[in-house]
């Protein structure tokens, strides 16, 4: 199967990014949701961003975000790419100029297909956890038997994974890319550069099967 691509999320300092990008991270993801213990400060975000070598693929994470905050953020902050994690409409995610994904929350009885299908513009649908009142970042796993055999657009698979539960995820989903962000860290915000060498080497292991 392809290789696999792996996003670290939820960077808040220069040297976990770095470590990311060491480890072989094609992307990294950067939290602007006030309320998410991995949020990051313009100026976080604008360091980190300039300590990056380049072709590392840097993504923005918001949730429902007004026109008027994003675009200030966007305006300040040389994103490559937006990640929608809220209840956006499809209409909400387009118009910035930057290409998109949208995040889906799982769980039982969802028509995944369906619900991808309302995001024509995105450039990949990314599969996360549904829990009660928690957009994201929530460190547990949904039944990756949910998830339609084809889909319209690339999957990112999110949601629970680890070190090691990822490269089982991998053969068994076959995803376009996997997230992560609670599994490779320390604790809340701050990432442990073994972790994130060992998920990436399980990515590119499961890849390979």
């Amino acid at each position: 199967m392809p290789a696999v691509r792996s996003k670290i999320c939820g960077i808040t300092r220069i040297e976990d990014a770095l470590a990311a990008v060491d480890a072989g991270a094609d992307a990294i993801g950067l939290v602007f949701y006030r309320r998410s213990p991995r949020a990051v400060s313009v100026q976080q975000a604008r360091a980190i961003i300039a300590a990056l070598p380049p072709f590392v693929t840097t993504v923005g994470l918001f949730v429902d975000a007004s026109r008027c905050e994003l675009g200030e953020i966007l305006d300040a902050v040389p994103l490559d790419l937006l990640q929608f994690h809220g209840d956006e409409s499809a209409d909400a995610c387009d118009g910035y100029h930057r290409p998109f994904i949208k995040a889906l929350r799982v769980k039982p009885g969802d028509d995944i297909a369906a619900l991808a299908a309302r995001y024509p513009k995105a450039s990949g649908i990314l599969l996360d956890t549904y829990v009660a009142g928690v957009p994201g970042g929530t460190g547990e796993s949904f039944d990756w038997s949910l998830i339609p055999r084809e889909l319209s657009k690339p999957l990112i698979l999110a949601g629970g994974l680890t070190p090691d539960n990822v490269a089982d995820a991998v053969r068994q989903v076959r995803p376009y890319a996997v997230d992560v962000s609670g599994g490779v860290e320390a604790s809340k915000g701050i990432k442990d550069a073994q972790k994130i060498r060992a998920f990436i080497d399980a990515v590119k292991g499961g890849s390979a099967a």
